[in-house]
């Protein structure tokens, strides 16, 4: 095989770095972080360099995710000694870049070193535009924050920008969803995520529910705020692509759409995963104890799993369902080598049949009301395997 023939077959490969710092825990977030702190941010800074050493990268990356955390809580001089070591082990600059960002954190000399590096995608997490439930929520920054950070981001140049919202917040009306909504279609953004709120345990929401001081919806509830954003943001020129996410033409995240068709992804960071040459793995989720395996050379893997073509197929199953166009089983089958057990196939013919699925060829894909069962259905194939 020619080398351009082999590039044209060579599969996408992610890099997603996690910046596990955080000025506060939102009330609603279990992802690691730790409060910044000059001497443990210079280890992390020498961790992650050395962790690329220790896991090279031996062929083109397409995508890079900076995700935290608050990867945009760094000074502009710490994004660049981060974004210099990311590009100084990477054999080409990768075509999507993307930054996590906290409206508050948003400053024009971060997105001038930003632009310099490379990055060419902002992901900020505005979650709502009412300050009541931005207060309920625990966030810190206010509404005018927010769009003091578009203006910034557009004067830097950057044409790609996703915001984050959150619905079905405690006291949040159908009303004030759908206010949110039409605000963020107001400041342009190429991108949305839309996120349920989830009541993850030993978060401070969660504390609340179990006190009785916040309530949770229905899930029946719930399936109204789906649908007010899908009718909302599909009329504004936004369609969906998958379950959360929506994006003008040509401006879905490629660095998820890659990881959903289960291609692979190295992993950087306290409490990062990967899935790279046959197995998936996060790394520990402590600073101190990633830290140690990085200065001592070895690797601070965690919850190694390998993987099988079975657990591929039954992966690539349940996350290409929760995107718009569906999977095709053929090409499924014929990438993992294994065959659709006959009774997924049965369960799937049972959903056609209930509505919530429908068939074109090989191609399989979810209705608007399958999509509304996407977990219950996703649990089902699982149990079919």
């Amino acid at each position: 095989m020619n080398l351009q023939a082999k590039a044209v077959h060579t599969p996408p490969l992610g890099l997603y770095l996690h910046v596990p710092f955080c000025a506060r825990a939102c009330d609603f977030c279990n992802f690691y972080q730790e409060a910044p702190r000059r001497a443990e941010l210079d280890r992390y800074l020498a961790g992650i360099e050395r962790e690329l050493q220790l896991r090279p990268i031996e062929r083109p990356v397409d995508t890079v995710f900076w995700g935290g955390g608050t990867p945009s809580l760094l000074a502009a001089k710490d994004l660049e000694r981060l974004g210099n070591a990311v590009l100084g082990a990477l054999p080409q600059a990768p075509e999507e870049w993307t930054i996590e960002m906290a409206p508050s954190t948003v400053k024009a000399d971060k997105l001038a070193v930003l632009r310099e590096l490379g990055v060419n995608r902002i992901s900020m997490g505005v979650q709502s535009f009412d300050p009541v439930l931005l207060d309920r929520l625990g966030r810190s920054h206010l509404p005018k924050q927010v769009y003091h950070a578009i203006d910034l981001i557009r004067a830097a140049g950057f044409e790609n920008l996703n915001l984050d919202l959150i619905f079905a917040v405690p006291g949040q009306t159908l009303e004030a969803w759908e206010a949110d909504l039409r605000e963020a279609l107001r400041q342009e953004p190429q991108h949305l995520s839309t996120y349920c709120l989830t009541f993850e345990e030993d978060t401070a929401l969660w504390v609340k529910l179990q006190k009785g001081q916040t309530t949770k919806l229905s899930i029946e509830d719930e399936s109204d705020y789906y649908t007010r954003a899908w009718e909302v943001l599909g009329e504004a020129g936004l369609p969906q692509y998958e379950i959360s996410n929506f994006a003008r033409p040509g401006f879905a995240c490629r660095h998820n759409l890659n990881t959903w068709a289960m291609h692979e992804w190295l992993a950087y960071g306290p409490s990062a995963s990967g899935q790279f040459g046959g197995r998936r793995w996060t790394n520990a989720a402590n600073i101190d104890q990633w830290l140690e395996g990085v200065e001592s050379g070895q690797m601070a893997e965690q919850e190694i799993v390998l993987l099988t073509a079975e657990s591929m197929l039954a992966d690539a199953l349940v996350f290409g369902l929760r995107m718009n166009a569906g999977v095709d089983l053929e090409e499924l089958q014929g990438c993992f080598g294994v065959p659709l057990p006959s009774t997924v196939a049965g369960l799937f013919r049972d959903l056609v049949e209930e509505g919530l699925m429908v068939q074109e060829g090989p191609r399989v894909a979810l209705t608007l009301e399958g999509r509304l069962l996407a977990d219950r259905i996703a649990t089902a194939i699982l149990e079919a395997l």
